[in-house]
């Protein structure tokens, strides 16, 4: 009978090289029988068909002896087998059972298109190619490829394109033999259709050569079995791909320089990016190296110049002598620069070079670009390495700290042209040295260092290690010193015993006002806390109050006549020059020449040059004369740039003369020049501030403003809760409330009244301006009626009318202190009605407007003429008592509570900090905008801008004035 026998094993070993394949021994009656066995793998063995003749005419089963060997004779297993007897014409070698086999799947994705190579491993995969019937790959054809089969291990095939535009993908399905249940398998990885794409490369650029190391970044780009990347036509040759990345090395550009598409083929996907495309450069060009010299080892810092060097990912200088090639890298510093560390040579004599060297070949490694390989144009000298005598016979050198040391040798300075030299590290230990290189020696001055100390030379890449440094000190003590030394230390012994004597008396009464001092601070604390929490409570602002009070509100520029008159002629209003002249025409007729004469640039220059000379040309008249000048030339504003170009540039010359600073430039304005520069300014900033800045500008103003009103501020000494200034902060603890008064305008009837917000604790002349403030937004003030014109009428019901006035008979006065009246004074509820009437002129109220008046002036012209760098706070005067009632007015603080509490101070800045957050809140609630760029933004120009609102805005300057606490903040 003809049949095959199939058995299963484990841990089969594979056949090597020389060693006989397996075979199956059978011994039928006696008689043995050797037949051939194939190894499908560890776990599985074949005997080929064969007949098997037995004596007899019996049917049924026949025992017969049975063993595995392999090399002839190395025996693996035996058993007993039981043959059919009596069957003949068996049907031939069939397909081990499928069913549950491990399959494994390389890759696991692949293009819809097609073409990839699905490679599927595992076991019992069939003895031929044509016994597989069946394979499918997430329902799509896969055709077996007979070259890469392997016999029952490994099938490779090639997929057919997918049909369905969105297949979901699926397992491997196979069959070998009859595509039955038992001879099919599915396997448990799946097969997924993804669509690679890509979205940019880098570098963008590379040489026309070719070279460059390319990396295209996508999605999906290491499915498929077969990946190639396209430059244009020419394809680039693959290095690596992941699921991100594919890298290649790109080709040479057979049209040069110019832009060229990439196209990616994934098996029989093409994919495209119309948006990506990679740029070919000229190759990079070597114009100059300097120094054109190195040593034998090389390594030294050479710079190259030349052109597209940026282009290059990996630039390297190549030497090549005597056959022997040797390379080190280089670093781009810019498109036209970059430095290397010079190549060495491989010199082979025993005896070192007498002279220079020059290599065969130097060149540059940059990429493919092989014009650049060899350089033989360039003069490229290579000199003998320098070397070092050891430091004395035994290696070994005594000096003294801070002696010079001396390090002797050869070749120290490599006879080469120009100025380049070696560069020499020395390190004693691990310090370096300052060093002197001469032809044969180095002196280094050596550092302050004892003991025994290793000496390292190190340049070009090269570490000598010539000897040891022994540092030895000669100020060794003698037995007087000792004595001494002795003798001091036994008087510290007993001067430590008696303070720590004193200390533990000390210590005791310390513990003593330690519990004292614990009261205070519980109290302090609870104190701070309560203040914290307060403080950052207050944090939180609101813009949007700000936004509803500028509804509507327009910006109240000057004139340019105005503005430009009172920055060029502060504090005149009607100047000579805005008037008509009458006067003879002999007078006319010399102005005419004048002014041909100022047109004269010589003239011009020597005229400024002679008055400045004059001691008595005061500052007030170089101003006079620089605004004067100004004003006859704005008609002729580039005659005039170029006059006030050329004045300046005598005045830095004049300052660099005389050695002055030059921070102090441009900062007073004492020369003509500096004035009419300011001039010059004022001219040219008039559109730009009243179209660009002042918006913002005055936005910050307002909203500065306004945060302050949230809180009290003090009448006299202009102090705030919320200010830009820590010297300017009431750090009192004040009672107030928030009030709504209905305000009746001036002029106006009932039903038209204004809600306004006040706080209680406001003076009445505080509440006008408020009042007034909302009443006219939007008004100029020069337009506005004065708040020391109009009255505040507090109504009650229909008759009752009270007139309430910062001073009157209800006025509290204790000792020789007079406080201002406020709202609470007069206990105004909120929701009050008020109207705003003309001043009623009485005796009493023009006595008391005059002494307020007089005292806040007071106070006022002390702050402005007080030029001490102290704080506000240290400068604040007191207010000077009125000679008639001998009384001194206050608001929210008595002026002494500043100058009496030094005995405090100690408390005080402990808890300073705790105010910075109001500080905070008043600095962040200022108007957030973008409108005109990053210039808009600096600080310096909104701090000038505010600190001189009276020469672009018409508004009132009040005595909070927020703009001075900006300029106190801010850099200027």
């Amino acid at each position: 009978m003809v049949r095959p026998i199939t058995l299963r094993a484990r841990n089969l070993p594979q056949p090597q090289s020389g060693q006989k394949n397996y075979e199956c021994v059978f011994s039928i009656q006696g008689k043995v029988q050797r037949i051939p066995a194939v190894r499908f793998n560890s776990s599985c063995i074949q005997c080929q068909n064969t007949s098997y003749w037995y004596e007899g005419d019996e049917a049924g089963d026949l025992q017969v002896d049975f063993s595995i060997v392999w090399d002839e004779n190395f025996l693996i297993d035996k058993s007993i087998l039981i043959l059919p007897v009596g069957l003949l014409h068996m049907s031939p070698a069939a397909a081990l059972p499928l069913a549950g086999a491990e399959l494994d799947i390389d890759p696991l994705t692949g293009p819809r298109e097609g073409g990839t190579r699905v490679a599927i491993e595992g076991e019992n995969l069939g003895l031929q190619v044509k016994e597989i019937t069946h394979i499918q790959v997430a329902g799509v054809r896969c055709n077996p490829v007979p070259s890469l089969y392997v016999s029952a291990e490994r099938i490779v095939c090639d997929m057919a394109e997918a049909l369905l535009p969105h297949s979901p993908g699926g397992p491997v399905e196979l069959c070998i033999g009859v595509c039955s249940a038992e001879y099919r398998t599915l396997s448990t990885q799946t097969y997924s259709f993804v669509s690679p794409s890509f979205t940019r490369i880098r570098p963008l650029m590379g040489p026309v050569s070719g070279g460059t190391r390319l990396t295209v970044i996508g999605r999906h780009l290491d499915s498929g079995s077969g990946v190639s990347v396209f430059v244009h036509k020419e394809e680039c040759l693959f290095v690596k791909r992941t699921n991100r990345e594919i890298v290649c090395i790109t080709p040479a550009s057979p049209t040069g320089a110019g832009l060229a598409p990439v196209r990616l083929m994934i098996d029989r996907a093409e994919v495209t990016n119309t948006e990506v495309s990679y740029s070919y450069s000229e190759d990079p060009t070597i114009s100059g190296i300097e120094p054109n010299w190195t040593i034998l080892n090389g390594s030294t810092l050479i710079t190259v110049t030349g052109t597209n060097l940026q282009t290059i990912q990996e630039p390297k200088v190549r030497a090549k002598y005597g056959g022997v090639e040797t390379s080190n890298y280089c670093t781009v510093v810019n498109n036209s620069t970059m430095t290397c560390l010079a190549p060495g040579l491989v010199y082979n004599k025993p005896d070192p070079p007498e002279g220079a060297l020059r290599p065969d070949e130097f060149g540059f490694i940059l990429d493919q670009v092989s014009s650049l390989l060899v350089l033989n144009s360039t003069p490229f000298t290579h000199y003998p390495n320098p070397t070092f005598d050891p430091l004395g016979p035994a290696g070994i050198l005594e000096v003294k700290p801070g002696s010079p040391i001396i390090l002797k040798g050869k070749n120290l300075i490599p006879a080469a042209p120009g100025n380049a030299r070696l560069n020499y590290t020395v390190l004693i230990g691990e310090s370096p040295c300052l060093l002197t290189v001469s032809e044969n020696q180095l002196l280094c001055d050596s550092p302050d260092l004892t003991g025994e100390q290793r000496v390292a030379i190190q340049v070009g890449g090269l570490e000598y290690f010539p000897g040891i440094l022994h540092i030895y000190s000669d100020n060794t003590l003698t037995l007087p010193a000792i004595i001494g030394i002795g003798a001091g230390g036994g008087v510290l012994l007993i001067a430590i015993i008696a303070v720590l004597i004193a200390y533990k008396r000390k210590t005791r009464d310390a513990d003593r006002t330690l519990k004292r001092l614990q009261l205070q601070m519980d109290n302090l604390e609870s104190r701070v806390a309560l203040e914290c929490k307060e403080a950052f409570a207050e944090l939180q602002t609101d813009i949007q109050e700000l936004t509803n009070d500028m509804d509507g509100v327009k910006i109240p520029f000057l004139e340019y006549r105005t503005y430009t008159m009172r920055v060029m002629f502060p504090g005149i209003e009607e100047h000579p020059v805005l008037k008509e002249l009458d006067s003879p025409a002999n007078v006319e007729k010399a102005l005419r020449l004048f002014s041909q004469l100022l047109n004269n640039k010589m003239f011009l220059l020597s005229f400024i040059h002679t008055l400045e000379a004059q001691r008595s040309f005061s500052m007030r008249d170089r101003g006079n004369v620089a605004s004067l000048l100004m004003a006859a030339l704005q008609g002729r504003m580039e005659y005039a740039t170029v006059v006030l170009k050329q004045l300046l540039a005598d005045l830095i010359e004049k300052n660099l003369e005389n050695r002055n600073h030059p921070k102090l430039l441009l900062r007073r304005t004492e020369s003509v020049a500096e004035k009419m520069l300011t001039n010059w300014f004022t001219f040219l900033l008039h559109r730009f501030l009243k179209e660009c800045a002042g918006e913002p500008l005055f936005m910050l103003y307002c909203a500065i403003k306004q945060q302050m009103e949230k809180g009290p501020i003090d009448a006299i000494t202009g102090e705030a809760r919320y200010s830009l200034s820590e010297d300017k902060l009431i750090r009192q603890q004040i009672d107030y409330k928030q009030l709504t008064l209905m305000c009746i305008p001036p002029e106006g009837e009932a039903g038209t009244e204004v809600p306004v917000k006040v706080l209680n604790c406001d003076t009445v002349t505080q509440v006008k301006d408020k009042l007034l403030d909302a009443v006219y937004k939007g008004i100029p003030f020069s337009q506005r009626p004065q708040a020391d014109d109009m009255d505040l009428e507090w109504r009650q019901g229909r008759l009752t009318r009270i007139i309430l006035q910062d001073e009157d008979v209800t006025t509290k006065i204790e000792s020789d202190w007079k406080r201002l009246n406020t709202l609470a004074h007069y206990q105004v509820t909120d929701g009050s009605l008020v109207a705003l009437v003309q001043k009623q002129v009485s005796a009493y109220n023009i006595a008391n407007s005059f002494t307020f008046t007089r005292s806040l002036s007071r106070y006022e012209s002390l702050l402005r003429t007080s030029s001490s760098p102290d704080s506000l706070r240290s400068r604040a005067p007191m207010i000077t008592p009125d000679q008639e009632t001998g009384t001194k007015l206050w608001h929210l603080v008595k002026n002494h509570e500043h100058s009496d509490q030094r005995e405090g101070d100690r408390g005080s800045k402990m808890v300073s900090e705790i105010y910075l957050t109001r500080l905070l809140a008043t600095k962040i609630s200022g108007p957030q905008t973008t409108a005109h760029g990053p210039d808009l933004a600096r600080l310096h120009i909104w701090s000038g801008y505010l600190n001189n609102t009276r020469e672009h805005l018409d508004f009132k300057q009040n005595s909070t004035r927020p703009h001075s606490q900006v300029r106190k903040t801010l850099p200027v």
